[in-house]
């Protein structure tokens, strides 16, 4: 909970508040120059969050401090109001990822230190300092008034953390009854926590459970690593040790365990598997026998985790056993034996369940080798020997054969603190074994326990005995010991949080020297109490049955080790003083590594890390990340930059220097003259994790001098226009003022320039905005709108074009081009005409008159094409010799660089014949290349057989943004592009007299074939298109005829776009303003659509085939058509083109939603009035087995299905037509179609798209039968609209018994059958990657594999 900022921020004590602030108020009285600058001075809100502990993590601490407040009394502030001593916590800026914690002493102000005032939060963190938590201060009332850390359990937590503030504290660091004492912190519990890599929980309770037995933890501390044999590296015994002395020595909060994991051969991809800690428990185990071999540990895990079991069978008749001696290091418990709702309650009652022997008769007997027969006989297991360390396994994840998924059982388990393991124990077998034969000669098989009650298979290993006693007395002698010796004490639990898909694990362990409890939970150690034992035992309030574990808490014990109770053998952990001599030498060397550490930390929290950037003579624009120590000059953070971007061969260092910049706007703030010894920390306000600019490494030559930059200029582009060529130059920098004149602006320009400044017109191009002529000389460029990058265009000529309005001069539609030119990729059929006759071809065009583009077709797509390929054909012989060379000689194919070319003097922009209404056309903002939009444009396009090459030019800024301009006549016009907002159908191409309107409404358009350099394009088959974007798209393809070959009715225009998928565009009225440079335009042959016409997709509806959505063909439906006629149009061609011969009385065409049928389309519905329709439409085409029964849109139209339980199988899809929305007629309907009395009738509305498919074994239960409602249009239904699936059922019918193998190899049918579908299969586990520990540092990788 967030304080609100008050005058307790201040500090004074409660009884002193009133006098203080009286006091005070009689001396500001008297100060009243001092009152009014206090109001003035801003104030700076800081919110801290505490994130040194897991109960803090969730608190603010709000404080409202004056601006002028220096850092270091802000660290004082936060210690007192957090309660902590000051410099033992650092605070660092809570919204980047590598925090820099702010100066301890510094005396910078909150405002220089980049504190934002004016009321916005500031968001700061209160973290660990060298990776040690904050002293609580002593002389906190808090503290003092607080109680011990056990006085009440609500001030414990054990894991999972909390994820609010509720747990354990009041959320207020000024609440009385809060202290941070009753949190136990590191200091007070004495233990180091383990960091999650990402899902690596497991590992850190199987860790910290190692680690917290004595006998395990001195084993590893006298195995001593011998660096000439192995790497330590892949030592995966050395990287334990390292761990093990970290968590014992370590003053930090929480220790990595990548180290740890490396050596397993694990990369950062394993961190984020999850697994089972008690496989990971198995396999590490495993790994490291294989590690110890020959060594004095060689046999360590076996001595402390491993116990031997008999596996017998005894014959009923004559008693004949037969046996098998098996080691195991874990004991499997079943909480809920197969088939049974009910669970074992407690640890012992499934210990006895375990050694219980089963009776094997009837099919299941047994032959005895004594008897020479079959007989009946008994089966079990039998405890020979408890290891000193026994562990427990709860089997709480198992398989449910009834929904085929897997299940964690969160059942109540108890479990003892003491152990008596005496009741399982076979005395008889200890004192002397039997005589009777043994199945493998007495082998003894390492691995878990194998019981009839498991489900899991545990691998065994015969041909190796490592059936170790604990000690070197007889087994006879044992036995003799009294039964107090099989007394286990629980020190460990492992718990798990979460489903069977996947959770938490934290471990609750008991220390031998206090015998407190803790939570181990990740990073995070506290003390827990009995009652927090108590509440992982699982289980719920009341039972429930079968299902009680589902309404349970899923937090609960997953593994119990126990250590056997014996004062001689049980150990206590070494101390630091009583460590081995190279276990000594470990610590010192990780002290080391620490205070190696720290140092650098230290380094990085004193480097300054800013964007470093540089206009390199030879590489261009280079970027770079400039670290550099806040102590270091100017001067040595420039000789830094120097050598980092590589310039010692190319300009001398004093040619260099650093200045600040801003890369998004291209901008220079200021250069540094005379600071060349400043530290840079104090030139760039301090060490931050981000800055708001970037410095500039500028260069210069020696005969140059550096031009200063002052706080205050702006930075202005100039591009110089030459009306004559029609050509706009590269830009030239200039800095200004904004207090400047514009007479004074354009002297300046005149000087940098050499223009004449009295004839000068300057033009502003405002981001977003428009052009503005800069008319008025005395306005400031402030007034004008000039912000810190602006971009201006200059024209210093004697033509009277300055005489006329700006907006119908020369220079204001040579900029207007400019700014809205694109470039186009346009590809042609492969049945066009080909661009070999594109020359002659649009000669012939602009002679001839419209009456090809006048025609209008509403037969079939092609029939106009042969007669004007024909027609053109005829007149080849007028241009034989204008093949592809002639082409390319007479027009210059576009530059693939962004180089300009040489100017057409000759071509004047008068030629391009504009009408004044599409001048003022709105536009839109694209980035533009130089080439195109400078070039100088022709209104012959590719046909004007006098021009010359065309010129373009080069120089226009690379990072530069042309600016929307919106005229005052269309301000409000929308510009879209194939959209059906402002018009419900296509537009026509020709306006109510038959002439193009293309025609009327001409902007600029130039076609070129594509450069024969390239590789990407067909140069036959590929053109670009200069254009204006505001050309509409009748205009577009008008123009684009003589390449195509055919009349603009005749070809379609799709666009492409970037995951190459193509949309037909047939909204003629609009512009290309949607459209950007290099946006790709495929040309298709084909009728082009009328006004008022759609095209439409027709798909076959075929509701009982696998693949029920068919496509049929593509058609054309026109606004005022009704279903009748757009059907009488649609049989014939569905009949010459899909061989489908149907009668007009059978079909129905109905709405396509996705996959999905909708509504029915009514023979009277009219097209736009009562049925709504759009571009590329779809529709479905159902073929009906009897005359239409629906008449009315009063009516629904229900798909239902009926599923038969005992059969396991789905009938076929029927349609039932109601005439109302009530659940009774629909129930009759059904009961009437299946013969399902009424009172015994179940339904259900399918889930998903159509058709609803689900697996036959999860249809009985997953979907929800029999909703209690009236009407169909309510929840949980919905069904308002045809085309609604309705599963159905006989409530009395039984589902059919199946058999284990019949229920995997129906399920695995179902799962065939749904994939196929495309439709969701419910049960499909999770691929698990296996748990590996790689021995020789990591997996090999396959030949051929990345």
């Amino acid at each position: 909970m967030e304080m609100v900022p008050s005058e307790e921020n201040q500090f004074v004590s409660k009884e002193g508040v009133f006098w203080s602030c009286r006091q005070s108020l009689f001396d500001e009285m008297k100060r009243p120059s001092q009152i009014q600058n206090a109001a003035e001075e801003p104030r700076v809100l800081c919110i801290i969050q505490d994130i040194t502990n897991a109960k803090t993590i969730n608190e603010r601490l709000t404080l409202n401090l004056p601006a002028s407040t220096t850092l270091s009394k802000l660290y004082e502030d936060v210690a007192h109001k957090a309660g902590y001593v000051n410099g033992t916590f650092d605070l660092a800026w809570g919204n980047a990822s590598d925090m820099a914690p702010l100066g301890h002493n510094s005396e910078m102000s909150l405002s220089d230190s980049g504190f934002e005032p004016g009321g916005k939060r500031n968001f700061l963190q209160l973290a660990d300092k060298d990776g040690e938590q904050p002293q609580i201060a002593s002389d906190e009332p808090e503290t003092a008034d607080s109680g011990g850390p056990d006085d009440s359990s609500q001030e414990r937590f054990i894991g999972p953390l909390p994820r609010d503030a509720s747990a354990g504290s009041s959320g207020d660091y000024s609440s009385p009854s809060y202290s941070y004492s009753s949190i136990l912190n590191k200091s007070e519990t004495g233990y180091v926590g383990l960091v999650n890599q990402a899902m690596t929980c497991y590992l850190n309770s199987l860790l910290q459970t190692l680690f917290m037995t004595p006998e395990f933890r001195n084993a590893l501390y006298n195995w001593e690593f011998e660096e000439s044999e192995e790497d330590p590296v892949t030592s995966i015994p050395y990287q334990l040790q390292r761990l093990f002395v970290l968590l014992q020595t370590s003053k930090k909060r929480a220790i990595e365990t990548t180290d740890v994991t490396r050596s397993f051969g694990w990369d950062s991809s394993e961190a984020w598997q999850q697994h089972d800690i008690q496989e990971l428990c198995r396999v590490m185990f495993d790994a490291l026998e294989q590690k110890w071999k020959q060594t004095e540990q060689a046999d360590l895990i076996n001595q402390l985790y491993q116990g031997k079991l008999k596996d017998y069978v005894r014959c009923l008749e004559c008693g004949y056993e037969s046996w098998r001696i098996d080691t195991y290091l874990d004991i499997p418990l079943v909480i809920r034996p197969f088939g049974s709702s009910q669970a074992y309650g407690s640890v012992e009652e499934a210990l006895q369940a375990f050694i219980q022997p089963e009776t094997l008769d009837g099919a299941n007997q047994y032959f005895c080798e004594r008897c020479k027969k079959k007989c009946d006989a008994r089966k079990g297991l039998r405890f020979l020997h408890f290891p000193y360390l026994l562990t427990l396994q709860l089997k709480r994840f198992d398989f449910d054969y009834t929904t085929m998924h897997r299940i964690k059982l969160n059942d109540r388990m108890t479990f003892p603190e003491e152990l008596d393991m005496s009741p399982f124990i076979d005395v008889e077998d200890e004192k002397s074994p039997q005589t009777e034969s043994c199945n493998d000669s007495g082998a003894e098989n390492e691995g878990s326990c194998h019981s009839d009650q498991m489900s899991n298979d545990f691998s065994t290993d015969d041909c190796v005995d490592e059936g170790i006693c604990l000690d070197s007395t007889s087994s006879s002698e044992r036995v003799l010991k009294p039964k107090s010796l099989l007394t286990f004490e629980l020190f460990s639990i492992m718990v798990h949080s979460g489903s069977a898909a996947g959770g938490h694990y934290y471990a609750c362990i008991k220390s031998f020297s206090d015998g407190q409890w803790y939570s181990f939970n990740d990073q995070h150690v506290s003390k827990i109490t009995q009652d927090d034992i108590r509440k992982t035992y699982g289980g719920s309030s009341g039972s429930r049955g079968y299902y009680s574990s589902a309404f349970a808490s899923s937090t609960n014990a997953y593994m119990l080790i126990y250590r056997l109770k014996d004062s001689s053998r049980n150990a206590k952990c070494l101390s630091v003083e009583d460590f081995p001599e190279h276990i000594k030498k470990l610590v010192q060397k990780e002290k080391e590594f620490e205070e190696q550490e720290k140092r650098q930390r230290e380094i990085e929290r004193n480097t300054c890390k800013i964007k470093l950037f540089c206009m390199h003579p030879v590489k261009m624009m280079m970027e770079s990340k400039l670290e550099v120590h806040k102590d270091k000059t100017l001067r040595e953070a420039t000789e830094m930059a120097y050598k980092l971007m590589e310039l010692e061969a190319v300009v001398p260092l004093d040619c260099c220097r650093l200045v600040k910049y801003d890369e998004f706007h291209e901008y220079l703030e200021r250069s540094y003259e005379g600071e060349e010894d400043t530290p840079m920390g104090l030139l760039l306000g301090g060490v931050k994790s981000s800055y708001m600019f970037d410095l500039l490494l500028e260069t210069r030559q020696p005969d140059q001098v550096f031009q200063p930059y002052k706080p205050g200029e702006v930075m202005v582009k100039v591009h110089v226009v030459e009306l004559k060529n029609e050509t706009i130059s590269s830009p030239i920098s200039v800095r200004a003022y904004l207090n400047q004149t514009i007479t004074e602006f354009k002297q300046l320009i005149a000087q940098a320039t050499g223009l004449s400044a009295e004839t000068m017109r300057v033009v502003l191009e405002r981001c977003y905005n428009d052009l503005r002529l800069l008319y008025v000389p005395t306005k400031t460029l402030k007034a004008e709108g000039f912000f810190r990058s602006n971009k201006v265009f200059v024209e210093s000529s004697e033509s009277t074009d300055h005489q006329v309005a700006f907006t119908d001069s020369l220079l204001w539609k040579l900029l207007d081009r400019h700014g809205n030119t694109i470039r186009l990729l346009v590809f042609l059929p492969e049945q066009s005409l080909g661009t070999n006759r594109t020359l002659c071809q649009k000669q012939q065009h602009q002679g001839s008159s419209t009456s090809d583009s006048q025609k209008s077709s509403d037969t079939s797509d092609f029939e106009h094409i042969e007669s004007l390929s024909q027609e053109l054909d005829s007149n080849s012989s007028l241009c034989v010799a204008a093949d592809n060379r002639d082409l390319e000689n007479r027009i210059r194919a576009t530059p693939g660089s962004s180089g300009g070319a040489s100017s057409d003097p000759d071509n004047h922009f008068a030629c391009e014949e504009r009408s004044d209404s599409e001048v003022n056309n709105d536009r839109s903002t694209s980035s533009v290349d130089s080439d195109i939009l400078s070039s100088s444009h022709s209104s012959d396009t590719l046909c004007n057989a006098d021009s010359g090459p065309i010129q373009l030019a080069n120089g226009l800024d690379s990072h530069s943004i042309t600016s929307s301009r919106r005229s005052k006549a269309h301000e409000g016009k929308k510009e879209t592009w194939d959209t059906a907002e402002e018009d419900s159908g296509t537009d026509s191409e020709y306006d109510d007299n038959g002439k193009s309107k293309a025609e009327a409404q001409y902007v600029f358009f130039r076609a070129e074939p594509c450069s024969q350099d390239d590789s990407l394009w067909d140069a036959q088959k590929c053109l670009v298109v200069h254009v204006d974007k505001r050309i509409t798209l009748a205009a577009f393809k008008q123009n684009l005829e003589p390449y195509v070959g055919v009349p603009s009715t005749q070809f379609k225009v799709f666009r492409v776009y970037a995951n190459n998928q193509e949309f037909e565009s047939v909204r003629l009225n609009e512009t290309l303003s949607s459209f950007s440079d290099d946006n790709k335009i495929t040309i298709r042959l084909g009728r082009a659509l009328k006004k008022g016409e759609y095209r439409v997709k027709v798909y076959q509806l075929l509701v009982n085939e696998p693949e029920p959505c068919k496509f049929l063909v593509d058609t054309v439906f026109a606004k005022g058509m009704t279903v009748r006629q757009s059907k009488e149009e649609l049989l014939p061609q569905l009949k010459e083109q899909c061989k489908l011969d149907l009668s007009i009385e059978r079909v129905r065409l109905r709405k396509k939603t996705w996959k999905n049928p909708a509504t029915v389309f009514l023979d009277y519905h009219v097209y736009e009035e009562d049925i709504s329709i759009s571009s590329n439409w779809e529709v479905f085409l159902e073929v009906l087995h009897e005359p239409e029964k629906m008449k009315s849109m009063s009516q629904l139209a229900v798909l239902t299905r009926r599923w038969s339980p005992a059969t396991m199988k789905l009938q076929p899809f029927q349609e039932v037509i109601l005439e109302s929305s009530s659940v009774e007629e629909l129930k009759e309907k059904l009961s009437e179609i299946s013969g399902i009395p009424l009172e015994n009738l179940e339904f259900a509305k399918g889930r998903g798209t159509f058709p609803c498919d689900i697996s036959v074994l999860e249809i009985h239960q997953d979907l929800d039968w029999n909703p209690k409602v009236s009407t169909l249009n309510v929840w949980p239904l919905y069904i308002c609209d045809d085309g609604a699936v309705v599963f159905y059922r006989d409530s009395t019918e039984e589902p059919m018994e199946l058999s284990e193998d019949e229920r995997s190899e129906l399920m695995k049918k179902e799962s065939s059958r749904l994939l196929k579908t495309g439709h969701r299969v419910s049960y499909s586990p999770r691929k698990e990657k296996a748990l590996k520990i790689y021995l020789d540092g990591g997996p090999a990788k396959e030949p051929g594999l990345d």
